[in-house]
């Protein structure tokens, strides 16, 4: 009998069930994209008993498209958008609240308070690694229970739980009310701002300091270990679920960066990009963020330096759905290449301000640069190349925190098919940039980490090799050229500072 490993991909638009072969080979897909809430300018929500309901759904699909039955999957793991933050009753199961994103920004006001305690922006860095901003999930938890009528003495009665998306899903999938293990992972924890990521547990002052009652946490667990079995009468039953890492974690592990020094980055909604630093948490001083790369079962645990960008193809998604100026994402690539250059013209895309390295939530997104030779054509060209200059942006921070200049950029994502985006980045950034042969490593990450802990593949060297690149982009952009194209870019970047303040947001 055949066996498999199966990945449950929980993203920012969509949830899909991919199954691996042996050989890392996709077998069939499910997929299902999901509500994307928007109550007011800047708030960003999903309907979590909707994507539990999809995730069931996609699980399906992929079966029912292949000759694959539950009792031939061995494990599965499991990947998530990470910072979305998700409150619920431990007896029901109803979340009290939307699930709030990890693009939202209603949580300023709470970052400004915990800020004006000390230390500012870094007020908790040198124990979770990270600074205060809007983007992760200990403060959207403080929100909800703030913000939602009777939930904070629910919380504080024991009556509800909190995780990201990876907790929810793990919660449902082992039981829900009736005995769900509430567990989640090192890496989606150093998401929350609440977790040590020396010591990997939760830092009860930093919780208690921002509002959150410790009964409310999951346990943390590594990324690769069986974390329970899918419940009898559920659509995976009985299937041990082994495999937990935040998205972006994932398609690092996907990426086999497996060795120090070696660094992958993610063209998708958003802009990851993670430097393997080995069992050394680096501390970054431009900008960037240290996190939990991945753990396996007991094993020490390795660190990341990470670079992370809010927006980018959900920029394309704009132009998409808001501008009309295409009709499907994949035309924005035709539409560019109608012009030999953007005109002149720079988007900055600050839709819920500036990530890494810059993590400024006063910016607004900006369009700069226009005359009347600028045409829709330029613009498109300008979009694809604001993702190559806050990834340039992003490298430039990572050479200077590590002290070695990368020497080649491996990746992923829906993006990466955008052959003039990649050669863009290739002359942007002066590196080869490499696409793997799977693409869409972030499932495969998963599914990686969940078979190593049922012994389906053996060890780390095994991964390695099932590796192999599909396309290479060389640079080939002259130096003066690229510089001149870069400092163009910084200039547009200071336009869309400063534009948050009491009046406007």
């Amino acid at each position: 009998m055949s066996q498999y490993v199966a990945a449950i991909d929980q993203g920012t638009t969509s949830t899909r069930c991919m199954i691996f072969d042996h050989d890392g080979a996709v077998v069939s897909v499910g997929q299902k994209e999901h509500q994307q809430i928007f109550p007011r300018a800047g708030w960003v929500e999903h309907d979590a008993l909707e994507i539990w309901g999809n995730t069931r759904e996609v699980v399906g699909q992929a079966l029912a498209r292949s000759d694959v039955g539950p009792a031939d999957v061995v494990a599965v793991g499991i990947t998530n958008q990470r910072e979305t933050a998700v409150v619920w009753d431990r007896a029901t199961g109803r979340p009290v609240h939307n699930a709030i994103v990890w693009q939202d920004t209603r949580t300023t006001t709470i970052i400004e308070e915990l800020g004006r305690l000390g230390g500012g922006a870094n007020r908790y860095k040198d124990t979770v690694g990270l600074p205060l901003a809007t983007y992760f999930a200990g403060p959207k938890v403080r929100w909800i229970l703030d913000n939602v009528d009777g939930v904070r003495e629910r919380a504080e009665r024991g009556e509800l739980l909190m995780g990201t998306i990876d907790s929810w899903l793990i919660w449902n999938m082992t039981g829900g009310p009736d005995g769900g293990q509430h567990l989640t992972d090192v890496s989606n924890a150093s998401r929350t701002m609440l977790m040590d990521y020396r010591t990997l547990a939760w830092d009860e002052s930093i919780a208690e300091e921002m509002g959150i009652p410790v009964s409310m946490l999951p346990e943390i667990r590594s990324n690769s270990e069986e974390y329970g079995r899918g419940r009898p009468s559920g659509f995976l039953a009985g299937v041990p679920i082994a495999g937990s890492l935040g998205d972006q974690q994932a398609a690092t592990f996907g990426q086999v960066c497996f060795a120090r020094g070696m660094a992958k980055n993610t063209y998708g909604t958003g802009n990851f990009m993670l430097l393997n630093t080995g069992e050394e948490a680096v501390r970054s001083e431009n900008g960037l963020l240290t996190t939990l790369c991945y753990q396996l079962g007991t094993a020490k645990p390795v660190y990341a330096l990470e670079g992370s960008i809010a927006v980018t193809g959900s920029l394309v998604q704009w132009v998409r759905d808001n501008l009309g100026l295409i009709s499907a994402a994949p035309e924005i690539e035709d539409l560019a290449r109608s012009v030999e250059d953007n005109g002149g013209a720079y988007v900055v895309p600050a839709f819920s301000g500036l990530f890494a390295p810059h993590w400024r939530a006063d910016a607004r997104g900006a369009v700069v640069g226009l005359t009347r030779f600028v045409t829709k054509g330029h613009l498109a060209r300008a979009v694809l190349e604001a993702t190559a200059y806050q990834t340039r942006e992003v490298l430039d921070a990572m050479n200077a925190d590590s002290g070695v200049d990368l020497t080649e950029l491996r990746v992923d994502g829906g993006m990466v098919g955008n052959e003039l985006l990649m050669q863009f980045q290739a002359d942007l950034l002066d590196v080869p940039v490499i696409r793997p042969r799977i693409a869409e490593t972030t499932a495969l990450g998963a599914a990686y980490a969940a078979g190593l802990a049922v012994g389906f593949w053996s060890d780390l060297d095994e991964l390695t090799a099932k590796w192999s690149e599909d396309r290479r982009w060389e640079p080939r952009m002259p130096a003066e050229e690229r510089e001149r194209n870069y400092r163009n870019w910084q200039k547009a970047v200071t336009k869309s500072l400063d534009w948050v303040d009491e009046d406007v947001s």
